[in-house]
């Protein structure tokens, strides 16, 4: 009996042990939970409870300079799905797959989805979004967000730009200011239980969003309109590849409105090929300025002393520099002439001697100083800098065709803002778009000044050439941009279109206008740009010129800008002399077909071949021929019968490498034995003899500046 008391007693010392160590091993635990893992523990057991739903904040609205709304934001139902309380996945997905003209498969992959919170389909319209209410389906929900909504359609819209689906701004101003515009986005916590159902007066938190900044931009939406307006008729009219018109105040740098076409409409840029949309011409297209460039060589020379405003020029129709004959449109030229009527005549060979005169450091002083082959650093994406070519690889032939506008390739953006720094005494001004950023409550955080980056020429020098521009317009090339009540100055532009790989494009051209108005206090500059126009009439004068007219007239009387009465007027009718541009056709025979395409192609002329041969054997025109730019070359590569006995004609190699030498002379079944290397120096048959096919041609070739045949 004493033993069974003492074995009992032992037991429950045992249990009690082992309650007090499971006691204190629980306590241990629930305070290594409480204390260590309580945190984390917490946020587990929420996102099981709780569901953030995302409230996005609304964009800000843009607005022309004079408060204007060219773009707001507005209310849009968004579908969201919390997978874990759809219950009837398979039938929820196909009831919201008819609605949304969605893919079936795509929704339920995504109601399947090990994940708190999965978008449906983002922003839409009304009557959709309440037939999917009227369902009540499990774990479907709806969050409003924002749209946005382009209220004027396609104005301005490579200037305004667009937004996607997350309201991010994808280009134009919406991407360069997104930061300043998308503002803060807000959350909704809703509590649910186990069963997935919203717990009612439960806890629910809700972020408010904070809404977007506003921008004030400097384009004036009724500007604008007139820009659009000469577009469309530029369209209707001439059917180009792009054209492009930009006002700009001269004083400020402010662009008052910018205009492309091709164009789109932001609100639907989805229906759009992504070529209209995603370059603004204005600021990317590279091109030849042509004679709208002589503004900036007559600028230099003036501000240089190179000329004087009487200076006798002579002008026989073309100048001749290094071993070039270059021509001057008006065929037979025009004759003796002042520096005034070089200007008022946009003359080749006088604008040549000018710019020789000034020289090559002096030159390139002023391309710098106006700011080409620079950015302007306007407000958009995508700008291109131009080309310019190297200073210390500029020869004599480069500076004479820089002076008139080709061998150097401008944006309009480039050109219309050195065109103002001209005219407007000589201050180059960063274009600008954005006045004013706003916030929420319409108070103004930052504002945008004009900025002057440098002083480029006098005052006096700018007075001067503004009265040279006058003339243009009263009696030059430009007559067609008078503008009746307001004395304008400006210079016409045609130049041709390069090609992608190098040389001038036949039969295409691009014609431009680069006015001012008044002359003497410069309200507004504008740049005409019309690339590739169709119907036969191209220059400048016929195609660009007679836009600037009614444009300017109408934007300086919506300005306030008083009308001159009194004004002169041009001493003859609107008449455009005819211009030609004349080259000299190359000696393409005895060169390989793609050789002879290449070097016609460099000349701007056009080509046609006869035969099927590789080798070319006649050509018509003849070399040394003067023709217009764009004519046509017939290239014959039919064997003539004297040289299907197996004879060929020996082509000239001089200046040719090696490897070239080696593969036209094969292309006519001879051989190259050569020597030396470098170029091709002499070779041991005389270029038009005929020899027999297999012939071995002996060729030395000596490093460049001593390769020329004794």
């Amino acid at each position: 009996m004493r033993n069974t008391n003492i074995v009992i007693r032992k037991r429950i010392a045992l249990l009690f042990v082992l309650a007090v160590t499971i006691m204190f091993l629980l306590i241990i635990r629930i305070a290594y939970i409480q204390f260590v893992r309580g945190d984390e523990l917490s946020k587990k057991a929420a996102t099981y409870r709780m569901r953030e739903v995302p409230v996005e904040a609304k964009r800000g609205t843009i607005y022309d300079r004079n408060m204007n709304e060219l773009v707001t934001s507005i209310s849009s139902d968004s579908i969201y799905a919390i997978p874990s309380h759809v219950k009837d996945k398979e039938g929820t997905a196909k009831k919201l797959a008819e609605i949304l003209n969605m893919d079936e498969e795509d929704i339920l992959k995504k109601l399947k989805r090990k994940s708190s919170f999965e978008w449906i389909k983002r922003k839409i319209d009304w009557d959709t979004a309440q037939k999917i209410k009227a369902l009540k389906l499990n774990g479907i929900g709806f969050a409003e967000e924002s749209k946005r909504f382009y209220k004027q359609g396609a104005l301005a819209p490579h200037i305004l730009g667009f937004t996607g689906v997350d309201n991010q701004g994808l280009i134009g101003i919406e991407k360069t200011f997104d930061d300043q515009l998308k503002g803060v986005p807000g959350q909704i916590m809703v509590e649910y239980d186990a069963a997935g159902r919203e717990i009612p007066h439960a806890m629910h938190e809700y972020i408010s969003p904070q809404q977007g900044n506003n921008l004030v931009l400097t384009i004036d939406q009724t500007i604008q309109y007139f820009v659009e307006r000469e577009l469309d008729k530029i369209v209707d009219k001439y059917n180009p590849t792009n054209a492009v018109i930009i006002v700009m105040d001269p004083k400020t740098g402010e662009i008052l409105a910018m205009g492309n076409r091709p164009t789109f409409n932001p609100n639907n840029w989805q229906d759009y090929r992504s070529s209209i949309w995603d370059r603004n011409p204005s600021i990317w297209y590279n091109y030849e300025p042509g004679s709208t460039f002589k503004i900036i060589t007559a600028a230099a020379a003036l501000e240089e002393n190179v000329v004087e405003m009487d200076e006798h020029f002579y002008c026989p129709g073309y100048i001749k520099v290094a071993d070039r004959r270059i021509h001057c449109w008006k065929h037979g030229g025009h004759g003796s002439e002042t520096f005034v009527e070089v200007v008022q005549n946009s003359c080749n060979s006088g604008f040549i001697e000018v710019g020789l005169d000034l020289g090559k450091e002096k030159f390139y002083k002023y391309i710098k100083a106006f700011g080409f082959g620079q950015l302007t650093n306007i407000e958009l994406p995508g700008e291109a800098r131009g080309i310019v070519i190297n200073e210390k690889d500029a020869t004599n032939l480069n500076l004479a065709t820089m002076a008139m506008g080709q061998s150097i390739a401008v944006t309009p953006i480039q050109l219309i803002t050195a065109v103002s720094a001209a005219v407007n005494g000589g201050h180059l001004l960063k274009p600008y778009l954005v006045k004013e950023i706003r916030d929420s409550e319409n108070k103004v955080v930052k504002e945008f000044k004009p900025q002057k980056v440098r002083q480029v020429i006098s005052e006096d020098t700018s007075q001067r050439l503004r009265k040279l521009l006058e003339r243009v317009v009263l009696y030059g090339t430009g007559k067609n941009a008078y503008v009746e009540g307001y004395p304008a100055g400006g210079k016409t532009g045609t130049a041709q279109v390069v090609g992608s790989s190098g040389g001038y494009v036949s039969g295409k051209y691009v014609a431009s206008f680069a006015g001012f108005a008044p002359v003497d206090d410069p309200r507004i500059a504008v740049l005409i740009m019309i690339r590739e126009p169709k119907g036969g009439v191209y220059f400048g004068g016929q195609v660009a010129a007679p836009v600037f007219a009614p444009l300017a007239r109408d934007i300086l009387r919506y300005m306030g800008v008083p009308e001159k009465r009194d004004m002169e007027r041009p001493k003859k009718p609107f008449e455009i002399p005819k211009q030609v541009m004349e080259v000299e056709v190359p000696n393409v025979v005895n060169l390989p077909l793609s050789e002879a395409q290449k070097e016609l192609r460099s000349a701007g002329l056009a080509f046609q071949v006869k035969g099927n041969g590789k080798m070319v054997y006649r050509q018509i025109p003849e070399e040394g021929a003067v023709v217009e730019s764009g004519t046509t070359v017939l290239l014959d590569t039919t064997q003539p019968a004297e040289l299907q006995d197996g004879k060929v004609t020996m082509p000239d190699l001089t200046g040719c490498t090696i490897k070239e030498a080696g593969m036209l002379l094969e292309s006519i079944d001879l051989h190259l034995e050569a020597s030396g290397s470098g170029l091709a120096a002499s070779q041991s048959v005389k270029p038009g003899t005929k020899v027999s096919k297999g012939t071995t041609v002996k060729v030395i070739f000596k490093p460049p500046g001593k390769s020329k045949q004794p």
